[in-house]
């Protein structure tokens, strides 16, 4: 016979709340939101859009701390590889890039019966990038063009877009009634 302490409807659903949503498990969802990587442009930049900017971006394995309040809370940060190059038409620059994605996101219940990550979309001053060239003109024309900017607001608009796309609202969005009837079947 199971001898089982009592606890709340209240206690369960924070515990419930507090053993389904892990660090990893969020890490997870957001690995899955984010992808491996992705490509951007080729974008004009600089006096007359002459430079040509495109970028090569892979997203590692995303950092997840959980902060247990009244609401269970995360901070995010995804590390990102970029290599970029910016075409002149007379020569092309290449210029490797380390950065990251820093993300907010909350646990919350919703109707009927699902378990919510609410993650926020980015801002471009949620992203950093540390841009390197290995020459001299390379550095000048980064500073010229204002590629550091133009990456950071096209990987905020870029995971902006995958976080609110149908398929990582899904990965979002756990119907709990729908597990809790397929684990009753199984039994």
């Amino acid at each position: 016979m199971h001898t089982n302490d009592q606890m709340t409807y209240e206690e369960f659903g924070r515990k419930f709340f507090e053993t389904a949503v892990t660090e990893e498990r969020v890490a997870g969802a957001v690995a899955q939101i984010a992808g491996d990587e992705f490509e951007m442009g080729p974008m004009g930049q600089g006096p007359g859009k002459i430079a040509k900017v495109t970028a090569k971006v892979k997203v590692k394995e995303p950092v997840v701390t959980r902060n247990l309040a009244d609401t269970i809370s995360f901070a995010i940060r995804i590390p990102l590889a970029i290599d970029l190059i910016i075409d002149l038409l007379v020569d092309k620059q290449r210029f490797t890039v380390d950065g990251h994605i820093a993300l907010r996101a909350s646990a919350h219940a919703a109707e009927p019966l699902n378990l919510v990550i609410d993650v926020s979309r980015p801002r471009a001053s949620d992203i950093t990038v540390d841009v390197s060239s290995t020459s001299l003109r390379g550095e000048v024309l980064r500073i010229v063009a204002g590629v550091d900017g133009e990456i950071r607001r096209f990987v905020s608009k870029y995971v902006a877009g995958e976080i609110s796309n149908p398929k990582s609202q899904d990965v979002q969005t756990i119907d709990v009634a729908h597990l809790i009837d397929s684990a009753w079947d199984s039994m």
